[in-house]
């Protein structure tokens, strides 16, 4: 039986859940202005995207990798939270939850790295990630690690270091990208070792795996939002919901695979989708 779409049927089963959960990938932030730097679009300055996101890569350029995040990084400060993301912290928020999900537990786990899900939980009135946890599964994209001492923490500033300042725009201007020695590159306060962006790169091991399986055991309602569902081990979560008897929801812009076999397959803008399923036509009530 293919997935339904139909919004009425969607609510009867979100209102009888007592586990949500939130899978999200890149595309919950595409309207916010996020490049996902996969597939068609994914180049930067000639270079495969994915393929900087690598340790190996920041190991024989860590120049080019410091420019590539530090342009994220910028391209990050400048956006918003979309309707989406909004409508997602609502859930966080206890009150607004019971009203929609009486005997529910709410968790969001993103695979994106721009703390935008955690920029609207606390624009949100009344949200408390006590209550509705986020689980950042590939990092931060304002942390920091440093490569000797190992130590973490958050950094906002613009830019990180005064050596990449304008290298954003470089690639506008179609000039051959500097190559900024490493006592210039972002340096750790405590020990003046080489930092690193706090992403999980392909081949590490995304963070939380231990817990995101407990919750994930227990979801008996998996809203999978704006991923393509071929980043594992996130891909595979839908499918463990399923095999315990829980309930699937897809909201993304257009079919990929697996979506077929979900409950339920919303195509289209995730920030127009979302909110009109979890709010009635997007009618968001105020938390």
């Amino acid at each position: 039986m293919p997935p339904s779409s139909d919004y009425t049927a969607f609510r009867a089963i979100l209102r009888q859940s007592e586990h949500i959960v939130a899978i999200a990938g890149a595309g919950l932030s595409a309207a916010s202005g996020i490049p996902t730097f996969r597939g068609s679009g994914g180049l930067w300055r000639s270079h495969d995207a994915a393929s900087l996101a690598t340790p190996r890569a920041f190991t024989e350029n860590p120049s080019r990798v410091w420019q590539f995040y530090h342009m994220r990084r910028e391209k990050a400060r400048k956006v918003e939270p979309n309707a989406a993301h909004t409508a997602l912290a609502v859930l966080a928020v206890p009150e607004h939850l019971r009203t929609i999900a009486p005997d529910a537990k709410f968790t969001l786990i993103t695979q994106n790295v721009d703390g935008l899900s955690r920029a609207a939980l606390s624009r949100t009135p009344g949200a408390d990630e006590r209550t509705a946890p986020i689980f950042e599964m590939h990092g931060r994209l304002f942390q920091t690690i440093c490569t000797s001492c190992g130590d973490s923490r958050m950094n906002t500033n613009s830019p990180i270091c005064p050596a990449l300042a304008g290298t954003e725009a470089i690639v506008e201007r179609h000039e051959t990208e500097p190559d900024i020695p490493l006592d210039e590159l972002p340096l750790c306060t405590r020990c003046s070792g080489l930092l690193r962006p706090g992403v999980v790169w392909f081949g590490e091991t995304p963070h939380y795996l231990r817990e995101i399986q407990e919750i994930v055991e227990k979801a008996d309602l998996g809203l999978i939002v704006g991923t393509s569902s071929t980043v594992y081990p996130a891909a595979g979560y839908a499918a463990d919901i399923r095999e315990h008897g829980g309930k699937t929801a897809v909201f993304n812009l257009q079919d990929s695979e697996g979506d077929q076999d979900a409950d339920f397959l919303f195509l289209g803008p995730c920030e127009e989708t979302l909110p009109r399923a979890l709010f009635a036509y997007g009618e968001q009530a105020n938390p």
